[in-house]
């Protein structure tokens, strides 16, 4: 078995592929419309997605603008080697960070947290043997 993907509901599908491409660095591996059921799909990743990584895939339901978040979701994880310069980054093309970096409570790791346009948490955790290869937030 391998991860392959985690699904996100997206209000508003070019918003949240702006969001994953331009502030988070990753790419935009493909799409899919589904007219009969009307929903569309697009999967991002870094360095081309499956099989080396597992991606996101969004999902915009046509016609549904907003979803309620629930209570057991927690976030996405990635890893940068340096999270205050990721922070600049992200700051710099538009992004939220919701919690400046600095080191985990009750440890060392120091950690980050950005909110994309749906409100979903993505923590950058901070791991200095990562050359950033695989990510956007070199």
């Amino acid at each position: 078995m391998r991860f392959l993907h985690t699904m996100l509901r997206v209000g508003n599908l070019q918003r949240s592929i702006d969001f994953y491409t331009q502030v988070l660095g990753m790419q935009l591996l493909r799409t899919s419309e589904n007219p009969e059921y009307k929903y569309s799909l697009a999967f991002l990743g870094f360095d081309g997605g499956n099989p080396g990584q597992a991606e996101i895939e969004l999902t915009y339901n046509w016609g549904t603008e907003s979803y309620d978040m629930g209570t057991a979701y927690g976030h996405i994880a990635l890893g940068v080697p340096d999270a205050y310069a990721a922070r600049e980054r992200i700051r710099a093309a538009g992004g939220n960070i919701t919690r400046e970096p600095g080191p985990v409570k009750g440890g060392s790791t120091v950690i980050a947290f950005v909110t994309d346009p749906d409100g979903y948490k993505i923590e950058l955790i901070e791991r200095k043997s990562d050359t950033g290869a695989g990510t956007g937030l070199r």
